[in-house]
């Protein structure tokens, strides 16, 4: 067979993101016709940036949902090393292909001879499984505690200040680094922040419930009983390491919902304690200035109870600056991997995450462009879309 030209590349490439194109489709005509009850998200449409930005971040969700979930778009296995297809031009026929196997390497093999295209597509799988969840769960740290530090201040607020400043006056990539070395790692440190930190949704959840419905206690305690089995069903199955002889080994493998490899654990945890001081000081920030305004002493004098006030009427009343910073912040948890993968560091080597992809093709990068180029223009498209779509919601939140 003769090499694709770069017509044909394109439309292959294209084609076979072609589920990605369909759903981007249902999305889009589906919000622009519902987009005047949609809220703040449904104003993003009238933003040029901020729907530039969505399709951008949406693309790449929808290819991590088809290449995790489904095993769709990618070409080839992204770990497979293929004889005779190292470092080869994109549009290379595949050597050996059998029936079944796609012919062609669409955008070439990397130094040790694996699809570059399938690396990138597998490598959002990867990137968007820990980058927004992680932020999320920081999140739910920051707002839990940097709700009470604002609405109460005192000795809470000083206290809980002190910790996220002593925090937050280290360089972020060094304590990235520290976090995942393998001598920190070794000495167990990630799993007991594991099991700090995992708590926090699950007391988010029953404090947000018991505020709410504290007065319908027929209602609050079946709610509040089944997030707590459900909850401490996924805390003990996330952060067990059943057989391996540590200190969670209690936990029945037969109860274990599924085991998550140690390495994207301790990444996923060193994303979580770097963004929860940040995110600590923002809603800290805005609990201060919003406090203060009349619909909180209104609810102060209706005999509302504190958690009540802080999680129902200042909470949604700051969502608009949470959302744009939300999404920033994924934006940066992407960078901060990418970084940790260029360096070696948190996931194996072969995995084939953005950060690392690039730096296996660095290493030639003055002679192959393309195994680098490819991971490199993925991380920056996702950033650069998170970076227009918090633009777009900043934009379209100072109009309320």
């Amino acid at each position: 067979m003769e090499p694709l030209s770069w017509i044909e590349i394109i439309v292959r490439v294209l084609y076979q993101f072609l589920p990605v194109w369909l759903s981007m489709a249902v999305v889009f005509i589906g919000s622009m016709a519902f987009k005047k009850r949609l809220g703040l998200y449904g104003r993003i449409f009238d933003s040029p940036i901020g729907m530039f930005g969505f399709a951008l971040v949406i693309f790449w969700a929808f290819t991590a949902f088809y290449a995790g979930f489904f095993d769709l778009i990618a070409t080839h296995d992204a770990l497979s090393q293929v004889s005779g297809m190292k470092n080869k031009s994109p549009g290379t026929p595949y050597a050996g292909a059998e029936a079944g196997d796609y012919p062609y390497y669409l955008l070439g093999g990397d130094t040790l001879a694996r699809d570059v295209f399938s690396r990138m597509v597998k490598g959002s799988a990867i990137v968007l499984s820990i980058a927004p969840l992680a932020t999320l769960f920081g999140y739910c740290v920051g707002i839990t505690l940097g709700l009470p530090a604002g609405y109460y201040g005192g000795r809470v607020d000083t206290f809980l200040s002190f910790l996220a400043n002593l925090i937050l006056a280290f360089p972020v990539i060094l304590l990235f680094y520290l976090l995942v070395t393998p001598e920190i790692i070794a000495t167990g440190i990630p799993m007991y922040m594991a099991a700090v930190f995992f708590i926090f949704p699950i007391v988010f959840l029953v404090v947000l419930l018991n505020s709410r419905y504290h007065v319908l206690p027929k209602v609050r305690t079946p709610l509040i009983s089944i997030t707590l089995i459900l909850g401490l069903w996924l805390y003990f199955s996330t952060i067990s390491e059943s057989g391996r002889g540590t200190w969670v080994d209690f936990w029945p493998g037969a109860l274990d919902l599924f085991n998550i490899p140690g390495g994207v654990l301790v990444v996923f945890i060193a994303v979580v304690f770097v963004n929860s001081p940040t995110i600590f000081r923002i809603m800290r920030g805005l609990t201060l200035d919003v406090k203060t305004r009349d619909y909180v002493a209104a609810a102060q004098t209706r005999g509302e109870t504190a958690w009540y006030i802080m999680l129902w009427e200042i909470l949604p009343n700051v969502r608009g600056p949470l959302i744009v910073d939300f999404c920033l912040r994924i934006g940066y948890a992407t960078i901060l991997l990418g970084t940790l993968g260029f360096f070696g560091l948190g996931l194996p080597p072969e995995s084939p995450d953005w950060g690392s992809t690039i730096n296996t093709g660095r290493k030639l990068l003055s002679v192959y462009l393309h195994p680098a180029l490819a991971p490199a223009f993925s991380l920056l498209s996702l950033v650069l879309g998170l970076n227009l779509l918090a633009d777009g919601l900043r934009e379209e939140s100072l109009k309320d």
